[in-house]
């Protein structure tokens, strides 16, 4: 059993419909057919949505995903059309809204691995493989990977695990044109990335990013469009460099605090049992909400305010 500990009830704005609630993020469609994500400070671990929030959270990842939109614009479009809130929102949505445009979302998350761990490792210490992907000999916890690697899954429903398939099955699913489309638009944005974040010191071990068709486009040539979150500590792996150290699991900008506690005889939780995590310590909300700073603050040399 997983899920939501305690599910919020959506926020109602006239001329707003709710559509879903997420982990995170909480989305709705306006009079114009438009998206709205209000990206929440909830966080999650384990499949459960937890109790607490991290402070600050949710405009910290929505100004870090454009500051990445922005660098990112030659390689691929994206979604976003206004950060403005709509009319009749909480003040509390400024900083964490984004209008956007409606897709024709492809159902996988697009995942590009840089570096051995995770599920990945998991998979190659049984087979030497990952997604089906043979890999060499002698790779450890945290080690580099030859070539960065497009490992697709297929998204799953809050409280379930994303499932790691094959690139053959994500191309008999959508497509073989479509598919070869994802695998080197999500390889060549990590590429970027992954060369920015190293030249501030951390290393982008993995992420996983969402793409769309945009419905306006050319039919028979859909043009295609980054969507969603990218490239923030709840979509990606990121280390620290001058820690790195393969054989053995990274010191890493995200939510491993939680991870830590929630698997500590300190939280008295089972997470193999049915009762939901408890509530998190105010030391382990603090120490979480400074990882993400720290993350926004390395990666774009700005301070966060």
């Amino acid at each position: 059993m997983s899920g939501f500990v305690v599910k919020p009830e959506p926020v109602q704005v006239p001329g707003l419909d709710h559509i879903h609630t997420g982990k995170v993020r909480d989305l709705y469609r306006n009079a114009a057919g438009d998206l709205v994500m209000v990206a929440s400070d909830r966080t999650s671990a384990y499949d459960w949505v937890l109790p607490n929030e991290i402070p600050d959270k949710g405009r910290i990842l929505t100004r870090l995903s454009l500051w990445w939109f922005d660098l990112l614009a030659d390689l691929v479009p994206n979604h976003v059309i206004s950060t403005d809130i709509p009319e009749g929102a909480p003040a509390d949505w400024a900083g964490r809204t984004l209008i956007c445009r409606s897709l024709e979302m492809l159902p996988v998350e697009c995942v590009a691995r840089g570096y051995l761990t995770g599920s990945g490792l998991a998979e190659y210490e049984r087979d030497r493989t990952v997604c089906g992907l043979a890999l060499p000999e002698g790779l450890v916890d945290g080690s580099e990977l030859p070539a960065p690697i497009f490992t697709p899954a297929t998204k799953a429903e809050v409280g379930e695990h994303d499932e790691n398939v094959s690139y053959e099955e994500i191309a008999r699913r959508i497509g073989a044109d479509t598919a070869a489309q994802l695998r080197q638009t999500t390889l060549a944005v990590y590429g970027r990335a992954r060369d920015v974040a190293r030249s501030r010191g951390i290393i982008l071990a993995d992420t996983k990013f969402e793409f769309g068709l945009d419905p306006d486009s050319d039919k028979d040539d859909p043009r295609l469009v980054i969507a969603d979150e990218v490239l923030t500590p709840d979509s990606s792996r990121f280390w620290p460099a001058d820690s790195w150290e393969p054989g053995r699991p990274q010191e890493s900008f995200d939510k491993q605090f939680i991870r830590d506690w929630l698997s500590s005889p300190e939280s008295g939780w089972d997470r193999t049992g049915e009762l939901p995590p408890p509530p998190l310590p105010d030391a382990i909300v603090e120490r979480s909400r400074a990882k993400y700073v720290e993350a926004y603050e390395r990666l774009t040399g700005t301070p966060w305010s």
